[in-house]
């Protein structure tokens, strides 16, 4: 193998998009963590605590905490299921929505500037290499 490993070459990544969604959420008083959560919720409303806290990626206890300062701040409810009424279902409130359509613009354009320097066709090509190295790592047998 030559210089850099990939899993290197990933991880940079991730921290250079997440150091710039600070700085872009900070004035939207949003975490990054309670962005992504708030994120998903408006793509799947009606999830459980534990749910989002898998697709957030986050621990249940830390979702645990998000989900009661979103509540707090407006940003989301919580409905007790009909059938189960120990199971809450979250959503985002207008409140909720009108905050992430806000803060949208500016993550939207870190996206936009970290693809900058590719065309459409690389971009899909990495989005899709992306989704298949993910999708073999959470299939295969965990590293011991």
């Amino acid at each position: 193998m030559s210089g850099e490993r990939t899993a290197y070459l990933i991880k940079r990544l991730e921290l250079a998009v997440r150091a710039q969604l600070d700085a872009a959420l900070r004035p939207h008083e949003l975490t990054v963590a309670q962005y992504t959560a708030l994120t998903v919720l408006r793509r799947q409303p009606g999830l459980s605590s534990a749910q989002l806290a898998r697709r957030s990626f986050v621990s249940a206890q830390t979702m645990q905490e998000l989900v009661v300062k979103l509540e707090q701040q407006g940003l989301i409810e919580r409905t007790q299921q009909e059938d189960n009424r120990r199971i809450l279902r979250l959503s985002v409130t207008k409140r909720g929505l009108a905050k992430l359509a806000e803060s949208d613009h500016e993550t939207d354009e870190i996206e936009h500037e970290m693809l900058a320097d590719l065309d459409a066709s690389q971009v899909e090509a990495l989005r899709e290499a992306l989704r298949l190295c993910t999708q073999r790592l959470t299939k295969s047998r965990p590293i011991r």
